[in-house]
């Protein structure tokens, strides 16, 4: 006799049944693995870029979106802040490192970023092609960048003033793919890297030297005062949009932030802290959505009970039949249990098609969700572990049916027939 499929023979014969109670797991089941899929590729992310960066320095406004805007690319920079009062801070004792970042432009959706060579060593970068760029107009591109829009080594394009892909075109120069990044699952792959004098260059901020001799720059090429290390040359009224500052010791996160915020025209935002204050603020509403989803599998639990139990006494005249026919106490006790595995198996099933389904379709509407590197087709810890919840589940609701089953009498039930 084989219980499984006697089990799964009596789920068929109850179509309605079986699909409500397969629905409202697989529901539970989906939101729960949502929220796991989103919380756990965001934290993992967001902890990935902000590796090595214990302080963002730029222009005052939203500590948040400072970080947002300078680690993780995702929103609009606070404004710009002098070159001057930036190389000051660097020459301060506590300050180990310092990159500067320069934003403002985009091409069709990318990111055109100013900075040095320091920054792809701090995303340990590669090359897949090409070098990296050392003059004025010369960029280097994330491998999303080269996939997504099919550029290649040698390829020249306008940039665009903004960050959005509508705005205006800066027809005044054009920049040129001199290299190409290998994958690297952090902020360099969505991103094109130039020296902080293309972005000045295409904005009209040149030095004076440039300013003499404009027409010269569309044909010689000019190396750049800072593409390895640095902050670059400029002007009294040059500016950046922020640096990225690693501390000497741990003094530095008691010292600078404080110096910086209060002393200078500049603002200091600490990453670890404004992301964990991110964290903080989302939880409180994932947590809500979480219960909400356990209720549903609680709920879910509830309904095989009693599908299982109503179905049980319609089907005492059966058992007491596969009793006689020499089926044992223990054998009528798993046919039940199996009957609840099932349906929760199932509806666990049917909740990771739908959890990870939902964040894929979700992440395709959202232009932003590729930024922050989220993704349906990723597996995370934990899925393993809710899926087993969902099987308990089924068991806890089975077992006191399958008792009652176990405890059925063959002598009272056949006389009552």
């Amino acid at each position: 006799m084989n219980l499984f499929l006697l089990s799964w023979k009596y789920i068929k014969d109850k179509p309605l049944n079986t699909f409500l109670n397969v629905l409202l797991m697989g529901l539970g089941i989906a939101i729960i693995l949502v929220l796991l899929i989103l919380n756990s590729q965001l934290e993992e992310n967001l902890s990935k870029n902000k590796r090595g960066i214990d302080l963002v320095v730029g222009a005052k406004g939203s500590p948040l979106q400072l970080i947002l805007a300078n680690v993780y690319h995702i929103d609009f920079p606070t404004g710009n802040i002098k070159l001057d009062e930036a190389k000051a801070l660097t020459r301060n004792r506590q300050v180990k490192s310092a990159i500067p970042l320069a934003l403002g432009d985009n091409y069709q959706g990318f990111r055109i970023v100013g900075t040095n060579h320091d920054y792809v060593k701090l995303y340990e970068g590669s090359l897949a092609s090409g070098d990296l760029w050392k003059y004025n107009l010369e960029c280097t591109i994330g491998t999303n960048v080269a996939m997504q829009l099919g550029l290649k080594i040698g390829d020249e394009f306008f940039g665009a003033h903004g960050l959005s892909d509508t705005d205006l075109d800066h027809d005044e120069a054009s920049y040129k793919v001199v290299g190409i990044l290998e994958p690297s699952n952090s902020a360099l792959d969505k991103l094109i890297l130039t020296n902080i004098e293309s972005i000045w260059q295409v904005h009209e901020h040149t030095d004076e030297e440039g300013d003499e001799d404009h027409d010269n720059h569309d044909h010689e090429p000019v190396l750049g005062s800072a593409y390895e290390t640095g902050l670059p040359e400029g002007g009294s009224d040059a500016e950046i949009t922020s640096m990225l500052i690693q501390f000497r010791s741990a003094m530095g996160a008691v010292v600078l932030p404080r110096m910086i915020n209060s002393d200078t025209n500049m603002q200091a935002a600490s990453p670890a802290f404004e992301t964990q204050r991110l964290f903080s603020l989302m939880g409180i509403g994932v947590n809500m959505i979480k219960s909400f989803a356990y209720i549903i599998i609680v709920i879910a639990g509830l309904s095989i009970f009693i599908s299982l139990y109503n179905a049980l006494k319609d089907r005492k005249y059966d058992l007491a039949i596969m009793r006689s026919l020499g089926a044992s106490k223990t054998k009528l006790f798993i046919h039940v249990i199996f009957e609840g595995i099932i349906i929760t198996t199932i509806g666990g099933v049917l909740g990771f098609l739908l959890g990870h389904g939902l964040v894929e379709f979700l992440t395709g509407l959202y232009e932003k969700s590729e930024a922050i590197g989220i993704s349906g087709m990723v597996l995370v810890k934990g899925e393993f572990y809710v899926l087993l919840i969902s099987v308990g589940v089924g068991v806890l609701a089975s077992i006191l049916p399958a008792f009652n089953a176990y405890r059925t009498q063959i002598s009272k039930v056949l006389a009552q027939e």
